[in-house]
């Protein structure tokens, strides 16, 4: 049996929903990175907030604070990696044991699809699980380089190397919540995924709900007006 066989296995409504799912992560992610100038979204709000602690940073003392925070951000991104490697674990072994999954499957969502069917939408869900573990890992990673470059900045205010050095910790500590920030979307759009299991109608509608519940927390909530409202 050739792959264009296999394909027949799904519907085009599938494709559809699946294209939705690749696109709106995509271009979900886009738009907060670069959202327009009069409407910016939480996190690069948030960012200009990571930058202005670590100029604050340079006459904080003792700067044990400061620290405490990075080692919190650091435990966060840590977790969710381990989760996310937990749950890649656990969608492997579903996909070894395909065979046993598709009569319970197609018992349960009342279809007679064969296991290549259900073996692909595992493997689509693992490849998002996988992006944010990878994502999360580099968060940490990032978290860690902040907190190093955060221990190089001098205690003494008039060094020329204070305002630089804390400059690079900010931005660091923007790339890291970045990475943070896409780690987080992949797990959205992995749950979102996982609702392919039932058909693709419910994926699409899953997409949609998980696009719009990123929408409203990046552009239109309470937190950000908060924040908005603390800038000015």
């Amino acid at each position: 049996m050739t792959w264009i066989d296999r394909l027949a296995f799904f519907e085009p409504l599938d494709f559809a929903a699946l294209g939705l799912l690749i696109a709106g992560w995509a271009l979900i992610g886009w738009r907060i990175e670069h959202p327009g100038a009069k409407h910016p979204s939480t996190s690069l709000i948030m960012a200009e907030f990571r930058r202005e602690w670590m100029q604050q940073m340079i006459t904080r003392e003792p700067r044990i604070f400061d620290a405490q925070i990075v080692s919190n951000l650091r435990q966060g991104t840590a977790f969710f990696a381990s989760t996310s490697m937990i749950a890649i674990g656990g969608t492997l072994a579903v996909i070894g044991n395909a065979e046993r999954l598709t009569g319970i499957a197609n018992d349960l969502v009342l279809m007679d699809a064969p296991a290549f069917v259900w073996e692909v939408k595992l493997v689509i869900l693992a490849l998002f699980l996988t992006n944010a573990f990878l994502k999360f890992v580099w968060a940490n990673r990032l978290f860690g380089y902040t907190a190093v470059v955060m221990a190089s900045v001098p205690n003494d205010v008039t060094d020329a190397n204070c305002g630089p050095r804390a400059t690079q910790a900010g931005e660091l500590n923007v790339t890291a919540a970045r990475s943070f920030n896409r780690g987080l979307r992949s797990v959205y759009f992995a749950l979102a995924c996982a609702a392919w299991l039932a058909g693709p109608i419910p994926l699409l509608l899953a997409t949609l709900f998980t696009l719009a519940v990123i929408w409203r927390r990046e552009f239109a909530s309470q937190s950000r007006t908060i924040l908005l409202r603390s800038k000015t």
